[in-house]
């Protein structure tokens, strides 16, 4: 079964992209380049051997000798993060806080699309059937699939409305749900409502749930999928497909 474990991967993107982008708009990459390394108390032969190349090409690179291109950053970024979690994660669990994104931990996963989708095709991958009337014209944009009971348990209310208040055009999926209330009630309150919703466990809601689901015009559908690992498989197969 899919299980959030820290650092879940989504943590890991969202500080990889911050890294690179440091990176990328800075006038002078090179001294990024170094900053980043020193913060990740990291040699350059550390990163030399993370990355296959030879420390002088990483000097090279951080004197301005070299201008970094995409592949570099991201092997670059990546060296730095597997020497981190070698030493257990120290860097990254800080920098998870300084960016507020520990919430994420409720997140098993979290991905864009390159092109919009229809609602139809989410439906199909999750092998999900809409429980209310409510149908959606627009195009989904990502998805993002949410553990409901850590969620409950781990996050304050501001966090947990925060994971339905950055879905606009995307589908939030609740798994472990049992009658469905809780991440209706979530969708009440919430002030920024999802394109849609999707919930694994139950195989029908209750009447408040299924009257909430109505009430919010916001599409409501129930996965049938056997596992967490097969309706995220199928989300993934969507985002990777050509359109």
């Amino acid at each position: 079964m899919v299980e959030p474990s820290w650092p879940p991967r989504v943590v890991l993107e969202k500080i990889a992209r911050h890294i690179a982008g440091e990176i990328v708009m800075s006038e002078s990459p090179g001294s990024v380049l170094r900053k980043w390394r020193e913060i990740f108390a990291a040699s350059q032969l550390d990163v030399a051997r993370h990355m296959g190349v030879t420390p002088s090409v990483v000097s090279d690179y951080e004197k301005g000798r070299r201008t970094p291109g995409s592949q570099f950053i991201r092997r670059f970024v990546e060296a730095l993060l597997e020497i981190d979690s070698e030493r257990g994660w120290s860097v990254v669990s800080h920098l998870a806080k300084m960016l507020q994104l520990n919430y994420l931990g409720a997140v098993i996963d979290m991905r864009e699309f390159e092109s919009g989708v229809e609602l139809e095709k989410v439906v199909t991958s999750v092998k999900g059937f809409p429980v209310n009337s409510y149908l959606l014209n627009e195009r989904i944009y990502g998805y993002t699939v949410v553990d409901s009971l850590r969620a409950i348990m781990s996050l304050s209310g501001s966090e947990f409305l925060h994971l339905l208040g950055s879905t606009t055009q995307r589908v939030i999926v609740f798994t472990r749900v049992t009658t469905g209330r809780s991440p209706m009630i979530a969708l009440r309150v919430s002030t920024i409502k999802p394109a849609a919703m999707v919930l694994h466990g139950p195989r029908k809601l209750d009447y408040l749930a299924l009257w909430m689901a109505e009430s919010e015009r916001v599409p409501v559908i129930l996965s049938l999928a056997k596992s967490v690992d097969e309706l995220v498989s199928g989300l993934r197969q969507l985002a990777s497909s050509p359109r």
